[in-house]
């Protein structure tokens, strides 16, 4: 009986490890490698701070979808999650002035996170405009202090 139980043990913290293993590489996994610099073709907006969609696809084989950081623009139906900064610029405005930054260029990127499955990530335009800050200097989006504690947003 004894031999039994530290047989099921093992097996259980095996199982565990695995288990674990996985979480942890799924979470990894379809992401371009954190501080590396990547390039992101845009082919469409989802809303005024992201997820812009990449042509190019992560290592899962899943196009790249990309979450602008240290902003907050409107949801698509018009309003603001409680706690978030809210502009006064609307969602399709919002959407509409990333697309025209965006959309069909070849965005220069570097990873600094990960948000429900997205890479979280500074994306600049081939003229080196940086996407967030022109997000907050045209209103469609407020600068989120809480994901820029750097400052980086400060003088936009």
């Amino acid at each position: 009986m004894h031999l039994i139980a530290a047989s099921a043990r093992r097996w259980l913290i095996l199982g565990t490890m695995i288990a674990a293993a996985a979480m942890l590489l799924f979470a990894v996994a379809g992401t371009p490698e954190q501080g590396v610099p990547f390039s992101c073709t845009a082919v469409s907006v989802h809303d005024g701070d992201g997820p812009i969609h990449c042509r190019e696809l992560g290592p899962d084989g899943r196009a790249i979808r990309i979450r602008l950081p240290g902003i907050a623009a409107r949801e698509t139906d018009g309003s603001c999650r409680p706690g978030h900064p809210c502009p006064a610029a609307s969602a399709e405005e919002a959407r509409r002035a990333l697309a025209s930054l965006a959309v069909g260029r070849q965005l220069s990127c570097r990873q600094v996170g990960t948000s429900y499955g997205r890479v979280v990530a500074w994306c600049a335009t081939p003229a080196g405009v940086d996407l967030s800050c022109a997000q907050i200097s045209a209103g469609m989006a407020l600068r989120w202090e809480r994901y820029d504690r750097e400052g980086r947003l400060s003088g936009c």
